[in-house]
């Protein structure tokens, strides 16, 4: 039998070897700007920086996102122009103004609020640190928007984050991770503080959620992604689909109501999840509403053959046609042998009081407008909270009337609701509050920034600092 004296020397002499041999050192293929062959060089790249990025002073990750926001303006126009050409969608200058909302109002390190309380039993502080990498699944439709936005609010909070973009908007969107990269290093950071393949995938996606270096994932795009990102079992951020209501009651200044819903609505082609998606109007001023959007841009659609062939056009088994997302008003009536000015920025169709109609129950995403009229303003709250589907993502009112606005607001409970104003005012382009482009309806953090990507910690220390 071994006696413990024996054991004790053995163990002793295990320890000290362990001790004396080097420990192993974590190699990952060498990437340059971030990008990488394999996902999973990406994320231990990703992993490696994180815990350099995590030493770092406050302040310096406030300076790092400074250089990242003066970089990203230098090539702003490029992108977007990238973006266009790429996609195939939206407009180049509205692609511009929503790259510089997203980088000069995305909230940074300053989001990122201390908590405190004292009392007899001394003081507790609650304060924000990173997760680690997180994994960010990045769409078509705002592709650089997204990458800046979050990149911003993932950083300012600690972390790392490896991209996952959607594969028709991988130029870019790689594009723009190498700009990010460019600029952090030119700070001093950690290089591959932002990471992702060259090669975006299906297959490469589903790595980098099931990786287990990636503590929480983020994921911007339709029902089926966040479905994705939430059955992994991992903390999940998710931005879903919206199919916003624009609803006029006859208090509202018919005018103002119909130039805002045309400004959002044609606003880079639909594109943004936010846009007017259908409009819900009281019949008594509907004439009017549609009037006045003629000035601004609309061209009527009246013709019951056009209006069909436009529905069989963009209407696909009860969703968008693909082809037509995105795309120019005059391009998507060309297709149904109608030529019109380049300068119409929306189709309008009159679908009476339809509320069941296709146009209005699909989120089309493109500058086709259908316009339901209503006996008044009840039976439009009604009709709208169900055409919204349940999203709970955005909706718009134009009234002067606080209890219809107040009465409507409490019906949808949509994450934004827009009063008096176009669309994208709920973002902050023209409104009030910070930007960004990931919206989370479905997970309930609503407009995401730096706070949501962290996660809280509770320091307390007994009998001690409370000194009232």
């Amino acid at each position: 039998m071994i006696e413990v004296k024996q054991i004790e020397d053995i163990v002793k002499q295990v320890l000290e070897g362990l001790s004396n041999q080097e420990a192993p050192k974590v190699t990952v293929n060498d990437g340059k700007n971030g990008l990488y062959e394999d996902m999973n060089d990406a994320i231990e790249a990703a992993f490696i920086a994180q815990k350099e990025f995590v030493k770092l002073p406050l302040s310096e990750r406030g300076r790092i996102i400074d250089t990242i926001r003066c970089e990203f303006r230098k090539n702003i126009e490029l992108l977007s122009e990238m973006a266009v050409e790429e996609t195939g969608m939206g407009r180049v200058a509205d692609k511009i103004n929503k790259n510089l909302v997203a980088v000069n109002q995305t909230p940074g390190i300053e989001d990122l609020a201390t908590a405190a309380c004292s009392g007899d039993n001394g003081l507790t502080v609650e304060e924000l640190s990173p997760y680690g990498v997180i994994g960010s699944i990045t769409p078509t439709t705002n592709p650089s928007e997204t990458i800046i936005c979050n990149t911003i609010g993932m950083l300012a909070a600690g972390n790392s984050v490896v991209f996952s973009p959607h594969p028709t908007a991988k130029k870019t969107s790689l594009k723009t991770i190498e700009i990010i990269n460019e600029a952090i290093c030119k700070a001093g950071g950690p290089k591959n503080l932002i990471t992702s393949t060259v090669s975006p995938s299906i297959e490469q996606a589903n790595i980098m959620m099931n990786h287990k270096k990636v503590r929480m994932l983020v994921a911007t795009g339709g029902p089926a992604v966040v479905k994705a990102v939430l059955s992994t079992g991992k903390k999940a951020i998710g931005a879903g689909a919206g199919n916003p209501p624009a609803l006029v009651d006859e208090t509202a200044d018919v005018p103002k109501a119909a130039k805002d819903i045309i400004d959002g609505c044609s606003f880079d082609n639909n594109l943004p999840c936010v846009a007017e998606k259908e409009v819900i109007v009281v019949d008594c001023v509907a004439d009017c509403l549609i009037e006045n959007m003629k000035k601004h841009g609309a061209y009527q659609l009246t013709d019951p053959d056009q209006i069909q062939q436009l529905v069989d056009l963009v209407v696909r088994n009860g969703h968008a046609n693909k082809d037509y997302v995105g795309k120019n008003a005059c391009y998507i009536l060309k297709q149904i042998g109608i030529d019109v000015d380049p300068d119409v920025r929306v189709v309008i169709v009159d679908v009476k009081d339809e509320g069941r109609h296709p146009l209005v129950l699909a989120e089309l995403m493109m500058p086709v407008l259908p316009i339901v009229r209503v006996k008044n303003v009840d039976e439009g709250i009604a009709l709208a909270v169900e055409v919204e589907h349940g999203f709970r993502h955005t909706a718009i009112m134009h009234s002067k009337n606080v209890d219809n606005l107040t009465k409507f607001a409490r019906e949808i409970q949509t994450t934004i609701f827009v009063k008096n104003g176009p669309s994208f005012a709920g973002i902050g382009v023209g409104g009030e509050g910070y930007t960004t482009f990931t919206i989370a309806g479905p997970t309930g953090e609503g407009l995401t920034s730096a706070k949501n990507f962290a996660r809280k910690r509770r320091c307390v220390l007994v009998d001690g600092l409370s000194i009232r």
